[in-house]
């Protein structure tokens, strides 16, 4: 599954060697501006604003979680050790450690448990993060070894996770499974397979970059959730719409040796005050929307689906079919490319963006795009998904 990573602007058209620009990068700057050029949109990325816009937006707000006199941190103090206080409260953890990214976080995590547990396998997801966006990198700096419990789409059953046939010390489970399309266990068995690891002599470590709005489908508080796993990965800037950075919750002293290896990964920054404020707004503020998001999320899913019929679509998947987050996959029989075009057409022209990036991940012949319900979206009526779908269906190539 592609990332929502977008190359520079329009204004940008060379590389940093000074070479011209290359065709997925121009196509990257269309989708941008055409992201930040809509009308309407089911998901406003902040990425997609300008500079400027987003700093001003960040300074104007800023007074809501910090006071007029609260000194900016240095190395890890001040508003960067509150936001990990804020963190550790949420999740019901014993500290929290704040990381400049989730991909440092998660290895640290997995390293501390490995050196604990004394075995350095981890089993995990084939489609988790670390084995799909991070080239390598459990082996190639932490000197780890992953196995897969299962291939499936969807996250390991109990039964997967007792019965496989090799030791492993860390179970990782990626909540929601992104690439899976957003999938989510049923709570009953999320207890199980965390009940299986552990009668193994496994610890559990959750990827929890998306955990803040797994709590619908689970109809559990985050700290319970949390609890079931002995250390928990957040990301802020994915769901919360934060700059930057992510946070490990766990245990004390784990968090306190997670902090040493911080400093020796390059991770002990000198100041990160934007982005511990901008991680405390989101918490402030974002946090509460995202129920809202996760059910106006089916709403869409329901009318995609209707639409698609209407227009006549000959076969169409909306993934999972009730979304468990404010996040899901469709599924369309068409070149990926066609349908990136009509997608950023439609959004030129009309100013309406309903897709962006269409990609050929799956079985030939069928291309997949990750449709996001956020605050922008909670306007749409399902008469305004289906005008859309319609029109966007219009500019397939017949």
């Amino acid at each position: 599954m592609t990332s929502h990573d977008e190359a520079p602007g329009p204004e940008q058209h060379a590389d940093g060697d000074g070479s011209e620009a290359s065709a997925e990068d121009l196509l990257a700057a269309r989708r941008r501006a055409a992201g930040f050029g809509a009308d309407r949109t089911l998901h406003r990325w902040s990425a997609h604003v300008p500079l400027a816009t987003r700093l001003s937006a960040l300074a104007e707000a800023a007074s809501q979680v910090v006071g007029p006199a609260e000194p900016v941190d240095i190395y890890g103090d001040a508003v960067v050790g509150r936001l990990e206080d804020e963190v550790a409260r949420l999740l019901g953890k014993e500290d929290a450690a704040f990381f400049p990214t989730g991909t440092m976080a998660q290895q640290v995590a997995l390293r501390c448990w490995a050196g604990r547990t004394g075995d350095a396998t981890v089993a995990l997801h084939p489609r988790a993060h670390p084995e799909v966006h991070e080239r390598g990198a459990l082996y190639a700096v932490s000197g780890l070894r992953t196995v897969h419990p299962t291939s499936e789409p969807r996250l390991p059953t109990a039964g997967e996770v007792r019965d496989f046939e090799e030791p492993f010390g860390t179970l990782m489970l990626e909540l929601p499974l992104r690439d899976a399309g957003f999938v989510l266990p049923s709570w009953e068995e999320l207890v199980e397979v965390v009940e299986a690891a552990r009668e193994r002599d496994a610890v559990v470590h959750f990827d929890g970059a998306r955990l803040w709005e797994c709590t619908p489908h689970f109809g559990r508080p985050l700290a319970e959730i949390a609890g079931l796993a002995d250390t928990v990965y957040v990301s802020f800037y994915k769901s919360l719409d934060g700059l930057s950075g992510a946070a490990l919750a766990g245990p004390r002293t784990l968090i306190d040796e997670a902090k040493t290896w911080r400093h020796r990964y390059g991770g002990l920054v000198f100041q990160q005050y934007p982005a511990a404020v901008a991680a405390l707004l989101g918490l402030r503020n974002t946090l509460p929307r995202l129920p809202d998001y996760v059910a106006h999320a089916r709403v869409v899913a329901d009318a995609l689906r209707e639409g698609f019929a209407a227009a006549g679509v000959p076969w169409s998947r909306v993934h999972p079919e009730r979304p468990h987050t404010h996040q899901f996959q469709v599924w369309l029989p068409y070149d990926a490319d066609v349908l990136t075009e009509a997608a950023l057409g439609q959004a030129e022209e009309t100013k309406t963006h309903l897709f962006s990036r269409w990609s050929p991940d799956g079985p030939p012949g069928l291309s997949v795009t990750e449709v996001t319900v956020t605050e922008a979206g909670l306007e749409w009526t399902p008469g305004d998904v289906n005008d859309a779908v319609a029109e966007f269906v219009r500019r397939i190539p017949g």
